[in-house]
């Protein structure tokens, strides 16, 4: 599994670091670390990972697989 980060619509709220902060990662200002990139995501880290991208106030998360 994968997941993208929209970077035109992240907007820094951090609930998908706060839900899954094993899988998403923020910045010094606060929006996902990870903007505009595929990021594989670690085996057995599927369930935070969904857990976090339904977080997301923009859905700016996007899974794969």
């Amino acid at each position: 599994m994968k997941y993208t980060v929209d970077g035109s619509l992240c907007t820094g709220h951090g609930r998908c670091y706060t839900l899954a902060p094993d899988v998403y990662l923020p910045d010094d200002e606060g929006y996902n670390l990870r903007r505009d990139d595929t990021v594989e995501i670690a085996p057995g880290q599927e369930a935070g990972a969904r857990r976090g991208a339904r977080g997301c106030p923009e859905r700016a998360i996007g899974l794969d697989g």
